[in-house]
């Protein structure tokens, strides 16, 4: 099984290479980096023409070379990746797909932590997607920790991001059945968050084991 993890920043790559070596054994992994596209979204405030056209070309580049599962990494390109998947003929897999097939199973009360405002957008969209094919009625509330991930990528302060993010959680945490963290990066909250109630759900574990998931489909077809 060929996987292509497509990436707009490295800050997550060996951690997503170590999940799949754990959960997906045998898997062959490539990657597509392009660590400018996350900064051309933020300094943007959002998608732009110049970045859906080069993640366009990244999914097609992964298909032309033979990839059998697109992993895209990136949440805040989440709606570009849905979009995408009318015109790719490999599966394409967002890696905070699995954690809002679990969000919405858990509880119809969904507080969504984010530290880029740009991914409050696709990720809520995503959640609100993944509501509709399960038919739940959901209640979608955002909580933005903003600045905390450019604090983390440009200063490498964990101590202080996890402050501002820990604040979020906590005040979804009142008014929610379960958090939702947006981006994958939070993951080094993970043993911090683990005993939390109601539950705070990560993206890259829960993702990967999707992501197995759709791969167990695929090869169930062949």
């Amino acid at each position: 099984m060929e996987i292509m993890i497509v990436e707009t920043s490295a800050v997550s790559s060996e951690l997503l290479k170590q999940l799949i070596k754990q959960i997906i054994p045998g898997a062959s992994v490539h990657e597509i980096i392009d660590s400018s596209l996350i900064d051309e979204v933020v300094d943007n405030g959002g998608v732009t023409p110049h970045v859906r056209h080069r993640m366009n070309t990244y999914f097609r580049f992964a298909e032309e070379l033979g990839a059998d599962i697109i992993l895209n990494q990136c949440s805040s390109v989440g709606d570009v990746a849905a979009r995408a998947q009318n015109t790719i003929q490999i599966p394409i897999v967002s890696i905070d797909k699995g954690m809002a097939v679990k969000a919405v199973q858990t509880g119809s009360r969904i507080g969504l932590v984010a530290t880029v405002a740009t991914t409050v957008e696709p990720s809520s969209n995503n959640i609100l997607r993944t509501a509709k094919e399960l038919g739940r009625e959901i209640t979608l509330t955002p909580y933005l920790a903003d600045g905390a991930m450019d604090l983390l990528i440009k200063t490498g302060d964990k101590e202080t991001h996890n402050k501002m993010v820990i604040g979020a959680v906590e005040l979804a945490a009142k008014e929610n059945d379960v958090v939702v963290l947006a981006q994958g990066s939070m993951v080094v909250l993970e043993p911090l968050l683990a005993h939390f109630e109601p539950p705070v759900l990560l993206s890259p574990r829960i993702g990967i084991e999707y992501l197995k998931s759709v791969i167990d489909g695929l090869e169930k077809k062949v």
